[in-house]
């Protein structure tokens, strides 16, 4: 069951741990270890989840990309200074 852990010695363990903590506290014990356990498993799945959201975006990323090129006749823009008129002195 729990590797070289026979039925007697699991018995015999879960009799210290009700002599140590008593009866009161070992559902909430039982809810902690639970709990933590739950929270491990979810931790790992979203670790593996985010890892392979990673993956997907660098193969993305590798794969070849058509580059939109600009029109010959399309204009160059021009800073704002360059467009703007001179003031006239009168």
């Amino acid at each position: 069951m729990f590797g070289s852990l026979g039925f007697t010695e699991l018995i015999l363990i879960l009799m210290i741990v009700l002599i140590i903590f008593g009866a009161g506290k070992l559902p909430q014990l039982g809810e902690g270890l639970g709990k933590a356990i739950k929270g491990f498993k979810k931790s790992v799945h979203e670790a593996e989840a985010i890892e392979a959201e990673a993956q997907a975006a660098a193969q993305q990323s590798t794969a070849p990309q058509a580059v939109a090129a600009a029109p010959p006749h399309a204009p160059l823009s021009q800073p704002a200074e360059a467009t703007a008129q001179p003031a006239q002195r009168s």
